[in-house]
């Protein structure tokens, strides 16, 4: 305890507080984790509304406010029944309102009370109090006074124990002789449980309050006691520590003597022969020398040693110099890549091409690889083939999700659990300097403030610097050069551009349903026979149950649902084996929904012929190319315009600009003048809660527009990509061939494009320009054209009346 807090306790104990002068009702403030007793000063900072109220209110009471004690401190707003009904009467001595709106008070507890009635309970309590008086013996015996003399030596003991006993403190007990004052001077200053204080203060008889003092006194007495022999016994067995450090170094140099070694000088030996053996670089064996002349000098149990020793184990761990040697066969490579790949020719062609370079040229520096593609095509799978083909080590980190720049550069040496970055650690797995690194999911890296992991992939991933990488943990230059370094993305919009400017970016945009039936048949059902111990049983899926699988069954991009149909048609007559059936199973059209239920991706009802208003447009998402269902209604208004589906803002862009490009040329499109005046327009994109966004829709919602508009049917073969000016002009779009494959799928016969965009056909399959009309449009009036079918004679429809 501070001389100066007790020089205030001093001058409470010696003031004469009047209760008189106290008002019956008075504001009140629940306070947390304390209990305030009579005559105690104590500062409180006061955050909560109602406190704050309560405390501003008590200056109209002659600053006298009524403190109770809460029940459970967690409770951030407390009512009636979470604070004791008794407490204490204290008075505001000093108020400063702080800048965020606390207060900051210093109160003086005056008198113990009770809660009464509650007066006011919405903003602030409000209560009527009752004074609670003691009950002081009505003669000091010789008991009592055994009792003070008791609690005044046990609380000297404990301060002194604390180190905090003083001249004034001997004062100030001395000083006291009424048991009540005595006792709850002591229990404000004891570290009481809530409930154990709040007893003291509900006990009136002050004999019994300071008896039970004495009590919690003792206790703690004993607890400290116990507290200051633990303290000693640790400073003793840290002395223990030094000599028998000091002994240890004696015997070592005695060892050193006689010639024999320990333990340390066997690992110390162990460190010198790993570090030559590395071949490290002179500037990395330097830093190696230097930690490991550190480690012979520390204390083998200490902290720092074991950081010390962690780092030379990573150190010697480290291919600086282990590499496999390539095996460069391009025939034997192309065989690999077809034997676990379909399809696919231009990816096959760009790997080959690369390994061909490689084995005219080893120290050519290698170009980064971003395979960008939906999920299930087989990105990861094509990078093990690339270390396959090439008897390269294969190493694959995902980095989806990772926000932390240390997950790449390593963390700073500066604390134990310190560890280098995924990429060194890799390579420590691997144990070589060349193996194929795969880093999956690139486009998925997040920033925020432990810093930017796509600034840190910079430097690793750059041919140019990447020969001296230089990690946090490792803090010597790494040469990554030997790595070749193969990137997934799902897109590439997200992956940062100077991340993207360093990368060769190959697309592999999904599996026509021929290209799928024939690796379902080569590569999936084997595989998915042998992982269900079926690869000896007599089992057979027809052509017409393949084909239903794949069209009826799944409708992605990837390979993966695929898969999953596979294995459950193989659990299935798995489980009818082991129950003990027998003979051949074959799989047919027939007898399909027995093993995966009926099918499950239709046509959509609403393209089975054409329709108003109806227009059929094409999309680019992460999982491949998709239909867009683009629906126009019209409906008695003042021309306003709504847009619902789930779509983002370039969406609403393009109907806006649709709108305004339909009414700009309503006259040659045959539109009535009065049509946008009279009518609401209403654009709904469904596909349920699916956000969907991009610039490729333009077109479609202008055909759509027009057809409900003018009453034509918009031909349901037809699909269209491509955006829209407010001059008519069709822009080009990205991501053709994905959003062909989607076209293709989903039953559409002719795909309008842009003029643009023709160059992208070259990169179309002929199996799909074969099954697909594609027609390139410079302007909305050729779309119109190829797209809206002619009214029959006696058909025609009034525009205003017409809704879809």
């Amino acid at each position: 305890m501070a001389e100066a807090d007790i020089d205030d306790l001093i001058e409470v104990i010696e003031k004469e507080g009047n209760i008189e002068n106290i008002p019956k009702t008075l504001p009140m403030m629940p306070v947390r984790d304390i209990v305030v007793f009579t005559d105690m000063l104590l500062p409180l900072f006061v955050g909560r509304d109602k406190s704050i109220k309560a405390m501003e209110e008590s200056v109209d009471y002659d600053r006298y406010i009524f403190l109770t004690a809460q029940k459970d401190a967690e409770v951030e707003k407390p009512g009636i029944d979470d604070v004791y009904e008794t407490g204490t009467v204290g008075r505001v001595q000093k108020m400063i309102k702080l800048p965020d709106g606390r207060i900051k008070a210093l109160v003086q507890g005056i008198v113990t009370a009770k809660a009464v009635t509650y007066v006011k309970k919405r903003s602030f309590f409000k209560v009527e109090i009752q004074i609670v008086a003691d009950h002081d013996p009505e003669e000091m015996d010789i008991a009592v006074e055994a009792l003070m003399r008791n609690v005044k030596e046990n609380s000297e003991k404990l301060l002194a124990l604390k180190g905090e006993l003083s001249g004034d403190i001997g004062d100030l007990l001395s000083h006291i002789d009424s048991p009540g004052k005595l006792a709850d001077l002591v229990a404000s200053n004891l570290n009481l449980r809530v409930d154990e204080a709040q007893g003291l203060l509900e006990t009136t008889e002050t004999a019994e309050r300071l008896k039970k003092v004495n009590d919690l006194l003792a206790k703690e007495l004993a607890l400290s006691t116990v507290q200051a022999k633990i303290q000693t016994d640790v400073k003793d067995e840290i002395s223990k520590n030094q000599r028998d450090y000091f002994l240890r170094e004696q015997v070592k140099a005695i060892h050193r003597e006689l010639g024999e070694s320990d333990e340390k000088l066997a690992e110390i030996k162990e460190f010198k022969a790993k570090i030559k053996r590395c071949k490290l670089p002179r500037e990395g064996e330097e830093e190696a020398f230097k930690q490991l002349k550190r480690l012979e000098q520390m204390h083998s149990d200490s902290s720092e040693a074991s950081v010390v020793r962690t780092y030379l184990d990573t150190i010697v761990e480290l291919p600086w110099s282990r590499s496999t040697k390539d095996v460069l066969d391009i025939i034997r490579a192309q065989s690999v890549l077809d034997r676990n790949h379909f399809g696919l020719e231009k990816i096959k062609e760009r790997i080959l091409e690369y390994l061909s370079v490689r084995k005219l040229n080893p120290k050519k520096k290698g170009q980064i690889i971003c395979f960008v593609g939906p999920p299930g095509v087989g990105k990861t799978s094509l990078g093990q083939a690339i270390a396959k083909s090439m008897k390269r080590k294969f190493h694959r980190v995902s980095l989806g999700g990772i926000r932390d720049e240390a997950e790449i550069r390593g963390h700073r040496r500066t604390y134990i659990g310190s560890m280098p970055g995924r990429i060194l650690q890799g390579l420590r797995q691997c144990g070589t300097n060349n193996p194929v690194f795969m880093l999956d999911e690139i486009d998925k890296l997040g920033n925020d403030f432990r810093g930017d992991p796509s600034s840190a992939l910079l430097e690793a991933l750059d041919p140019e610097q990447n020969y001296e990488f230089s990690d946090h943990y490792l803090n010597i230059p790494f040469d990554l050069s030997n790595v070749m370094f193969i990137l997934t993305a799902n897109i590439a919009d997200t992956i940062p551009s100077a991340l993207l400017d360093r990368m060769e970016v190959i697309r592999i945009p999904g599996y026509t349903h021929q290209e799928k039936m024939e690796i379902a048949r080569t590569h999936l059902l084997p595989r998915k026979l042998r992982d269900n111990g079926l690869i000896r049983r007599s089992i057979t899926i027809s052509p017409k149950a393949m084909e239903s699988i794949v069209t009826e069954h799944t409708l992605e991009a990837g390979l993966r649902e695929l898969e999953r149909k596979l294995d459950t048609i193989c659990r299935k007559i798995a489980r009818k084996i082991a129950e003990g059936k027998k003979g051949k199973f074959t799989i047919t059209r027939q007898n399909l929904t027995q093993y995966l239920g009926p099918p499950q991706y239709l046509t959509e009802l609403d393209q089975e012929e054409s329709q108003v208003g109806l227009a059929t447009g094409l999309a680019w998402t992460e999982v491949g190319g998709e239909t867009l269902y683009i629906e126009v209604s019209l409906f008695p208004g003042k021309g306003e315009l709504m847009v619902t589906g789930q779509i983002g803002e370039i969406m609403q862009e393009s109907a806006r600009a649709a709108l305004t490009y339909t009414k700009s040329n309503q006259e040659q499109l045959g539109i009535d003048k009065d049509a946008f005046d009279n009518q609401d327009i209403h654009i709904h994109v469904p596909a349920g809660a699916i956000p969907k966004d991009g610039p490729s829709a333009g077109i479609a919602m202008v055909t759509a527009l027009v057809s409900a508009f003018t009453g034509r049917k918009v031909n349901n073969n037809v699909g269209m990509t491509g955006e829209v000016s407010l001059r008519g002009r069709v822009l080009p779009i990205g991501g053709l061939k994905e959003k062909a494959l989607g076209a293709l799928r989903a039953g559409i016969k002719h795909v309008i494009i842009p003029e643009k965009n023709k160059k992208d056909l070259y990169d179309i399959p002929k199996n799909i320009k074969t099954r697909l009309k594609f027609t390139c449009v410079r302007d909305v009036d050729q779309v119109l054209e190829i797209a809206l079918e002619e009214i029959p004679e006696g058909d025609a429809q009034d525009p205003e009346t017409q809704e879809s």
